[in-house]
């Protein structure tokens, strides 16, 4: 809710008429369901059909305004990108954004730094369609072999 930026502005000026509480905020996974919501109608549109597994398939890079001034982009590992807000909370519970990334930061599905975690990768175009494969054993789901 503390970031300034005309569609956050009118995102946030519709949920407290719609929820008529002025006292209501708006949060980060509010901003996810907008994002989600969005590319899933553009991946409806793209692939022709509702059918989940076309669906899947259309998703990856499609884009979407986001709420912060940009677009987010579906990645190959269904993690988007976004950019990266630093905030210093306020008396009034709103944040002071004190730094940003430059541009816009893809999500990863697994950690580099884990040991459990550093040899799966993500990556749901054919021919590997698999969110957790691992890159060693080269098994999807197959994490802890």
């Amino acid at each position: 809710m503390s970031v300034d930026d005309e569609a956050n502005d009118a995102f946030i000026d519709s949920w407290l008429d719609y929820i008529g509480d002025e006292d209501r905020v708006t949060n980060d996974p509010m901003e996810a369901h907008y994002i989600g919501f969005n590319m899933w109608v553009k991946a409806v549109e793209k692939a022709g059909t509702t059918d989940p597994a076309a669906v899947q398939a259309a998703i990856i890079g499609v884009s979407v305004p986001n709420l912060s001034g940009g677009y987010s982009a579906m990645m190959p590992n269904h993690h988007i990108t976004k950019p990266v807000l630093i905030g210093e909370i306020q008396d009034d519970g709103q944040f002071e954004i004190v730094w940003e990334t430059p541009g816009l930061v893809a999500g990863d599905a697994w950690s580099d730094f884990l040991d459990s975690s550093k040899e799966i990768i993500a990556d749901w175009r054919a021919p590997l369609s698999c969110g957790n494969y691992n890159v060693v054993s080269g098994v999807c789901s197959g994490q802890n072999l």
